[in-house]
Parts: C-alpha cells; structure tokens; sequence
C-alpha cells in the first residue's frame, strides 16, 4: 500500500502503527512527512513553540532499530506533538509564560513512558499563559489559529495541539484539561477531547487536582490507543472503543454552571445536543432531560482554580514576568488558602461522587460551549477579573466535571455554514471511562454514517 505524505500524517496512529507492523512504513519515513507537514501548517496557525526536527529524527530511527530488533508496541515510532506545559529533559517548559525560564532536567513522566513506548517526541505546542484561557493567545508565542477558519480561536489552553492535529499537521498530540482544556479545542477544532477520570493519567494533578492530562485525536480508536497505553483504567479502552454499550439511562441537560448570566446558547449547538439526543435515543437508550444541580459546585472549584492558578504563577522561575491579565488573575486567587482549598476537594469529590445517582442517569450529554469558537483576540484587553467572567459565561459546561473528577469527553458533531466544527459533550460517572469511550464510539460510527 503506498500513501502520500499528507494522507500518512493524517491517517492515525491506529492505523500508522499498523503499516509499521505490516513493514509498509518506518518511523523516519513518517517523521520526515510529519515535520514537513509542520512547517507546512505553521504559517497559518502558529501552533509551535518549537519543532524538535533533529531530536525527532534520531528518536525515529532508534525506534526503527526497536521494531528490526522484534519490538511492536502500538505507538512505537509514532510521532506525538507535546504541549508546552510538559517537561522535556533540555529545554525550557515555557507554560506560555516569558516568567518559565529554567531548562528541564528531567522528562515529565509521561513524557518518560512516551519515549519508553517508542513515540517520537517532534514539537512543542502553544499554550496561553499557565493554561489560563479557553483562546490561546500569549505575549510570548503570539495567536494560535484554527485552522478551519484561521480569524478564529482554536479554543485552550491545548490550542496548540488541536490546532497542529485539525491541520493534518501530527496525527496526536498531548493535552491538559483543568477546566475543559482538551475539550473546548476538541470542540473548536473537530476533535475528540476525552478527559479521563481524575487521578488515571500520568503528569496529572494541576490547579489542586483539576487538572489531568490526556491527548487531541481525530478519532475516537486514537484517543482510546493513547490512553490505554499510559493510563490506568482497570479495562482496554480501545476495546471498549469498538463495541456499542449496553443501553443506557442518558440525561440531556442544557443547563450551565456560570458564576454570572451563562451566555446565550447558539441555537446550532443546541441542535446538535438535541440531534444526537435522538439518536441516542433511536439506538436504545433511554433518554430524558435533567437539571444539573451545579451551584454549589460552581462557587466551591473557585478555590481550586484560582487559587491553582495564584500557585502556578508564584511557582514561575521570574514571577514579576508574567502578563497583567495573568497577575490579575493571580491576584484573585491569593485569598484561597489550604483550608478553601481542601473544602472544595471534599465538596468536589462528593458531588462528583453523587450527581448521576441524584439525577439517576449513566451519562449526560450537553453542550460543551455556549457557540462555536470565538474570533481571535476575542477578548484582547479585557482585564483579569473581566476575561474569568466572559470565558465563565461562555464556557460554562466544562470545569464543573473537573471539579466532579468525572471523565467527559467532547465529540465533533456537525458544522456551521462557514465551516467552524459544533460539538456535543458526554458526561459519565466516576471510573466509567470504558463506557463513555464506547458511548463515543457508538457516537462516532453512526453520526458520520
């Protein structure tokens, strides 16, 4: 089977990993395409703090040699791009921030068990600074761009990833989510966001625990690869991928947990929600619509987010560097302390440990925001305390879950007329990752069918 070098790009790494194992590809082969492919997109959507071409290159043959010498894992010799909030031994972990200046010593584990698996690290990915926003603007990297439509955001934090994986410029990209982070830019961009339950990833444990790490794919099989390969899930998520589950109780909820008046929902997102209600529905599943109780839950993960985000900037090597809408937001956090902090470990753990029981459902669907992705610089020179409310009411179905620990996945489901991506998101209990990533695939085969 012989493939261009864009249709290998974009072809997966299930299906990439294999032509590797088929001896129809090597990893140089497909690291050179990838690179290329890279700095193809670049200019259109600055998705990059660096491409590692050299570093990547020498990690490709190595991996070549491995799989001459008999090994065969399913990522072995794929190239991953890695966001810049991820150590990587040698070069500064720039977080978006000009205030991140010290070279790493070490990898991040993750990055460690990538490189064990055989993956070939070939870029870093843009952030805005700390992670902070869903748009991913910064001083010091410039705007990401969305590649559907390049005058509007690819969503954040991990815009730099979805960005690079929507262009057809890497075929998987790592991603953290501390307030819907894999899952706005999955929206944004057309992607699976899958946010696995809190405490199963590697590298995870951000912002006072809301943050977990996981990946950008396009497809859910992908998603499911990455996850199994260095998570901890007690079953094979890929397996789980493949096979519609048993029917399930589904609630359909519109309502949104925003600290002032949510933003109006775009009647188009509502149609997808809508749309795939029935046919969720229509697979044989019970499906009814419910009423989230969110606003204790909305107040309590203030404290962790805040002040996560008051932490992670102190934590810079040059604090004094940071952006004004970042120390303003810095700013607001400081008055979260250990014992606000912990009030809303326990409040989240409790109702994410009781909100599908109370609602009596198995999984939620929702929106994932309240439109499709804003413009660039939607919101350039807004301060601190003004962006946190704007992006509150604008995405306003994302963070409650992070604060909750629950695993929620965002799945692409139709477009505008001007061809931005609209999105739908699946909420499951806590440890239910197998069966939302079954719920997704089901999703996925029968909406693009």
């Amino acid at each position: 089977m012989s493939l261009d070098d864009a249709a290998l790009v974009a072809a997966g790494p299930t299906r990439l990993g294999e032509l590797m194992r088929a001896g129809e590809l090597t990893s140089r082969r497909l690291t050179e395409a990838t690179v290329a492919a890279i700095d193809a997109a670049e200019p259109t959507v600055n998705a990059t703090v660096a491409v590692l071409a050299e570093e990547a290159l020498e990690a490709a043959d190595d991996a070549d040699r491995r799989r001459a010498a008999g090994e065969s894992g399913p990522l072995l010799g794929i190239p991953v791009a890695v966001k810049d909030d991820l150590d990587i031994r040698g070069h500064v972990t720039g977080r978006g921030s000009r205030g991140a200046t010290a070279v790493a010593t070490a990898d991040a584990d993750l990055v460690a068990a990538m490189r064990a698996a055989g993956m070939v690290v070939v870029a870093k990915t843009t952030l805005p600074e700390l992670a902070i926003t869903g748009f991913t603007e910064s001083e010091l990297t410039g705007v990401t761009r969305n590649p559907h439509h390049p005058d509007h955001t690819p969503g954040g934090s991990s815009g730099g990833s979805a960005a690079l994986v929507a262009a057809g410029a890497v075929s998987l990209a790592t991603a953290s989510d501390g307030a819907g982070s894999i899952r706005i830019p999955a929206a944004c961009c057309g992607l699976v966001g899958f946010k696995p339950t809190q405490g199963t990833m590697p590298s995870s444990g951000g912002w006072h625990d809301l943050s977990t790490q996981g990946c950008l794919a396009a497809r859910v099989v992908d998603s499911a690869l990455f996850l199994d390969a260095f998570g901890s899930f007690g079953t094979s998520l890929v397996e789980a991928a493949s096979a519609d589950p048993a029917p399930l109780r589904i609630g359909v909820s519109f309502s949104a947990a925003a600290a002032t008046t949510p933003a109006p929902l775009d009647q188009r997102v509502r149609q997808q929600v809508e749309r795939a209600a029935t046919f969720l529905r229509d697979a044989g599943h019970a499906v009814t619509e419910v009423d989230v109780p969110y606003p204790l839950a909305a107040k309590a993960l203030t404290a962790r987010y805040l002040g996560g985000i008051a932490q992670a900037a102190a934590d810079l090597d040059d604090p004094r560097a940071v952006e004004a809408r970042t120390r303003s937001i810095a700013r607001l956090g400081r008055p979260f302390g250990r014992r606000a902090v912990a009030w809303s470990r326990r409040q989240g753990a409790t109702w994410g440990g009781s909100v599908h029981d109370v609602l009596d459902v198995d999984v939620l669907l929702t929106p994932v925001m309240s439109g499709p992705a804003i413009p660039v610089e939607h919101w350039k020179g807004r301060g601190g305390l003004s962006t946190v409310l704007a992006m509150n009411a604008f995405y306003p179905y994302t963070a409650q879950w992070n604060h909750a620990g629950v695993p929620a996945v965002s799945m692409p489901s139709g477009s505008t007329d001007d061809g931005l991506p609209l999105a739908i998101q699946l909420v499951a209990r806590r440890g239910d990752d197998a069966r939302l990533m079954a719920l997704a695939g089901q999703w996925e085969r029968r909406s693009v069918s």
